[in-house]
This record gives structure tokens, sequence and C-alpha cells, in this order.
């Protein structure tokens, strides 16, 4: 199948070079550009587009509000955001996941790294940059400054609704490791792995597993090292 990917940036000459590069892979395509986040959202619901590379700073509606548009449109739960940005560790790196994206890319990767990004956004995994580690993500969950903590109480709560090889599981994949890893640290197949990733998906409302990692931080299942 054709992955079906929406560009949202502000900047026509890297919407150009985008295209260019998803456009030579045999299979991906472009469904569309957006120049603003309003453009971006209602483009993903006309275009049906399977990832949207966004980025986080543009005029209007930005990045962030665009993705948290796609991420509560019911109609829009296929759709993987992949979010662009100049700077990798900064606090947008937290904001992008809560707002609902599956990872986020800095703008100088390289074209590999973007191509490889798409592909594995399309799958429902977590796309996280070398850079941008799930110990940094864990870090700004626990210890941000709170001025915009939108923090889901009712989340310790669900965890109630979870088997406890589904928690060890959970605990697994905010540690960052893949359904082989945790197999391995489990002594169980990654089969059996992936299908206790889907149930605990479906229990705690995730999109992928991008939010599995938020949710098991900001449940209190998983806390950060103190270094």
């Amino acid at each position: 199948m054709t992955i079906r990917v929406l560009l949202a940036d502000d900047q026509a000459l890297l919407r150009s070079a985008f295209r260019v590069l998803v456009d030579s892979e045999p299979d991906m395509e472009v469904v569309g550009e957006a120049s603003d986040g309003a453009e971006a959202v209602r483009l993903a619901r006309e275009e049906r587009a399977d990832v949207v590379l966004m980025d986080i700073r543009m005029p209007g509606m930005d990045g962030l509000a665009a993705t948290r548009l796609i991420s509560a449109d019911p109609g829009l739960t296929h759709v993987r955001v992949v979010m662009l940005t100049t700077f990798e560790v900064d606090e947008y790196v937290v904001q992008s996941l809560r707002a609902g994206a599956s990872g986020f890319l800095g703008k100088g990767a390289e074209p590999d790294e973007l191509l490889n990004a798409i592909r594995v956004a399309a799958s429902g995994e977590a796309l996280l940059s070398p850079v941008a580690t799930k110990g940094l993500i864990a870090k700004f969950l626990a210890q941000g400054d709170g001025a915009d903590d939108d923090r889901d109480p009712a989340r310790a709560e669900r965890l109630a609704a979870l088997t406890g090889r589904e928690r060890e599981v959970l605990v697994q994949v905010a540690g960052g490791h893949s359904n082989d890893e945790i197999a391995e640290r489990l002594d169980v197949s990654p089969l059996t792995v992936k299908t206790h990733v889907n149930r605990a998906m479906a229990k705690l409302g995730a999109r992928d597993r991008a939010q599995l990692v938020v949710i098991a931080y900001e449940s209190g299942l998983v806390r950060p090292r103190v270094e």
C-alpha cells in the first residue's frame, strides 16, 4: 500500500524539497501541501492522509494546535503526525506528544531519516530521534513548570483495566524498548508482546506507542531516573 503524505510547513521551498524526496519513493506519495495548521487539518480530512509532516511553528494555527485537532477527530484516528522542528531538545518535545504526535524529527535530519520516519509513523510505531530520547521526554513530563499542565488524572485509574502482564509490557514500552527487546526481557514471543501492546493501547485509548509512553509517565506507572 502507498503511504499518503501531507506536508505542512510555511516555507514553500522546504515543502518542495520534501515533495521531491517523498515522491521519489515507490511506497509513498505527497497528497497535499499546507502552509498553516488550519489548512493542514482540512487537507488531512480531504486527502485521507496517512502521515502528516507537521512544522511546529507556523503562522496562524501552529502545528501543535493542528495536531490536537487531528488527534481529537474520530474520523482521523488513522492519521499519524510527525512533528518537524529546528530545536529538538526543548519544551516542544513533551507538548508534541501530549498533542497526539507519533514523534518528531529535526529539520536537519538526513533524507533517509525522514523517509524512515514516515514509514515508522505509518506502521504505528513511536518515532523519537536519537537526540530526543525517552529519558528527555520523561524529564519534561515529570519536571515541567506546570504552566500548561494538561495531565489526565483519570489515566491512573484506567491502568486498573490492565492485566499484570500488560502493565509489565507498558513499563518496557515506556523505556523505549522494541517488541523484540521486550520479548527477550520477559521471555515471551514478539507476537505475544505485540498482542499485549495492542490491548493496552485499546484499554488506555492510546493512538500509538508514543501515546503509551506519555500515559505511562503521566499516570505515575513509570518515573524518570534522577541523574
